[in-house]
C-alpha cells in the first residue's frame, strides 16, 4: 500500500529546499531569462546544498535519499526555475544514476564525487541532429583501435553541453547490429577532437544551457566505456526511465507555481469593484489547475514509491511524465488567462512557466512516446516495430 504521509525527514528536506528557492533561485530567474545566462554561481549553490548527486550513495559524495524525496527537492527547484531544474535533473537523473547503475569501481570514484560536489558537470550526449526517440538508429560511430575508440559524430539539443567536464556519449559500434551494437562512454570534455557550440533562440529555458556536439575522431580508453558492448541501449533507456522521473517532478513544480501565482493574483486584482478571485470562471481555472497540480503529484509519487520498492515502474513513471508535462502546459496556460494582460510579461513568472513547461512534452521522450509505451504494457503490442 503507497503511504502519502510524509516523515519528518521529509518535510524537513521539502522545506529546506523550498526556502533555498525562494531566497536563491526565485530572485534570479526573471534576469537570468532575460539574459540567457545560464547561472554557473548559483548551480555551485545548489551543489553545495547537496541537491546534485542527491541520490547517490554517500560513500560516492551523494546524499543518498529515497526517490520521493528526490521528488520534492526537485519539485520545489522546479517551481523556482525550470533551467536550474534541469541542471538537476541532468546531473543526477542521467548522468549519476547511469553511473551508479552500469559503471565500474573506477568510474564511480573517479566521476561521481566531483559531479555530486559541482566540482565536474555531466552532460548526456544521446540525442542527434536526424535521431531523436529512434535510438537505435545513432549516426555517431565508435571504432575499435589498439587500446581504446575512435568516436565519430554529433550530438544535439544536449543540455549542459557547454559547461560540462564529462559527457556520457551513445555511439554504434556496428550498424547492422542496430541497439544490439549501441555502445556508452563516458568522455572527456577536454578530449582532443571535442568541441560544443552553443544553441541560441530557444522558446524557453533560455537560462539553461543547451549545445550541439561534435566529436572529430575524439579517442578514449577502453576503461571510457560503460557496461558492455551492447548494453547502450540499456543504458539509455535506464537513464531516461530515471530523467523522466525528474522531469515530471519538476512539472509539478510548474504546476504549483502557476496555481499560486493565479491565486495571489486573482485575489489581489479588482475588477467591478470586486477581486476576480470572487468570479465563477476565474474559480473555475483555479479549480483547474489545483485538479491537474494534485494529480500529477500523486502520479509522481506512486512512480516514486515504485522505485523505492524495487518495483517495475517504466510504465507508471511513462504516465506520470505524461500526465505532469501536458498537466504544466495547461496549468501555464490558465494562469497566463487568469493574469489578462498582465500574465503575457515578465513581470509574473507565468509566462516563463509556459515557455519553460513546453519543451518537457518533448524531451526525454515526447507526449506521443509516452502514450507508446504505455499502451505497449497494456496491449503487449509494440507499436514501434514496423
Amino acid at each position: 500500500m503507497i503511504d502519502f504521509e510524509l516523515t519528518d525527514e521529509q518535510r524537513l528536506i521539502r522545506e529546506t529546499a523550498r526556502d533555498f528557492t525562494d531566497r536563491e533561485i526565485v530572485p534570479r530567474a526573471r534576469e537570468n531569462d532575460r539574459n540567457e545566462h545560464f547561472d554557473t554561481e548559483l548551480v555551485q549553490k545548489i551543489a553545495d546544498m547537496g541537491f546534485l548527486g542527491a541520490i547517490v550513495p554517500e560513500e560516492y559524495g551523494g546524499r543518498e535519499v529515497d526517490y520521493r524525496t528526490y521528488a520534492l527537492l526537485v519539485e520545489e527547484i522546479g517551481r523556482g526555475d525550470s533551467a536550474m531544474r534541469t541542471v538537476v535533473s541532468v546531473v543526477t537523473s542521467l548522468v549519476c544514476s547511469s553511473i551508479v547503475r552500469w559503471g565500474t569501481e573506477e568510474q564511480k570514484q573517479e566521476w561521481l564525487p566531483r559531479l555530486c560536489s559541482g566540482e565536474a558537470l555531466g552532460c548526456f550526449g544521446l540525442t542527434e541532429p536526424d535521431t531523436g526517440s529512434d535510438a537505435s538508429n545513432l549516426k555517431t560511430r565508435a571504432e575499435k583501435i589498439d587500446g581504446g575508440w575512435r568516436i565519430n559524430g554529433g550530438k544535439m539539443w544536449i543540455s549542459l553541453g557547454n559547461y560540462s567536464k564529462l559527457a556520457m556519449i551513445f555511439a554504434q559500434t556496428d550498424p547492422e547490429k542496430k541497439h544490439k551494437g549501441l555502445a556508452c562512454f563516458l568522455v572527456p570534455t577536454d578530449s582532443e577532437g571535442f568541441s560544443s557550440q552553443e544553441i541560441h533562440g530557444k522558446l524557453g529555458l533560455k537560462g539553461s544551457d543547451t549545445a550541439e556536439l561534435s566529436l572529430d575522431g575524439v579517442e578514449v580508453a577502453d576503461s571510457a566505456l560503460m557496461g558492455q558492448i551492447g548494453d547502450g541501449f540499456k543504458i539509455a533507456m535506464s537513464a531516461l526511465d530515471s530523467g523522466r522521473y525528474s522531469v515530471a517532478a519538476g512539472c509539478v513544480g510548474i504546476c504549483q507555481g502557476s496555481l499560486d501565482a493565479s491565486v495571489a493574483y486573482a485575489k489581489e486584482r479588482t475588477q467591478f469593484d470586486r477581486p476576480i478571485a470572487s468570479f465563477q470562471l476565474v474559480q473555475e481555472m483555479i479549480a483547474d489547475m489545483a485538479v491537474q497540480t494534485e494529480a500529477a503529484r500523486g502520479l509522481v509519487w506512486r512512480a516514486g514509491w515504485l522505485k523505492d520498492q524495487g518495483k517495475p515502474s517504466t510504465t507508471e513513471t511513462s504516465i506520470a511524465k505524461l500526465y505532469a508535462t501536458e498537466a504544466a502546459v495547461s496549468c501555464a496556460d490558465r494562469a497566463i488567462q487568469v493574469h489578462g494582460g498582465s500574465g503575457y510579461v515578465d513581470d509574473y513568472p507565468v509566462e516563463r512557466y509556459l515557455r519553460d513547461a513546453r519543451v518537457t512534452t518533448l524531451y526525454e521522450g515526447t507526449s506521443q512516446i509516452q502514450k507508446l509505451i504505455i499502451g505497449r504494457a497494456y496491449t503487449g503490442i509494440n507499436a514501434l516495430v514496423p
